[in-house]
């Protein structure tokens, strides 16, 4: 909880991510009367130090890209994301944070207390499928390493008998005796 006793829900937040799952993760802010913090986490960078609030310096894992620098919040991102938000009703800001994902938002949300971290979930790519398959999702490892409810918010819901997003058979719908 924020010092005023105000509880926080973290929503994980990129650059071209759907709208739908800032836009719940604001539903979910606004039910708990809840600040929403939006999280970017830099994956090619990695956390040196960090404040009490919360604030981090990173350093990138590519020796030629520049030094030791305060995580800054992408600009378009927090215009794009003021452009959902306001006018909701729900208090938020943003933060930005550096590394594993899954890592980083577990910690943010133990530095901040928050209630709940919400996520989307990946695209039906190729691509999206072999980063999951490969690197794991990121709900998964949260559900599994930390102990704040995690909310996944589906992209591409798939129709009960249609064909799984990274091509898998198709699901059936389980019967209804």
């Amino acid at each position: 909880m924020t010092p005023s006793g105000r509880a926080r829900v973290i929503v994980g937040v990129q650059p071209g991510q759907p709208d739908a799952v800032v836009e719940n993760a604001a539903v979910f802010a606004a039910r708990f009367n809840a600040e929403l913090v939006c999280v970017y986490v830099d994956v090619g960078r990695y956390l040196v130090d960090e404040s009490a609030d919360g604030t981090i310096m990173s350093l990138p894992f590519d020796p030629d890209l520049p030094d030791l620098a305060a995580e800054a919040f992408d600009h378009d991102l927090a215009e794009h994301l003021a452009s959902v938000l306001n006018g909701r009703g729900v208090e938020w800001s943003t933060r930005a944070v550096a590394g594993d994902p899954a890592r980083a938002l577990a910690h943010l949300a133990d530095t901040l207390d928050a209630a709940m971290i919400v996520i989307g979930t990946r695209e039906a790519t190729l691509l999206a499928g072999l980063q999951e398959f490969f690197g794991g999702s990121v709900a998964v490892h949260l559900a599994h390493h930390q102990h704040r409810p995690v909310v996944v918010i589906p992209l591409a819901p798939v129709v009960w008998g249609g064909a799984e997003p990274w091509g898998g058979a198709s699901v059936a719908p389980a019967d209804s005796d």
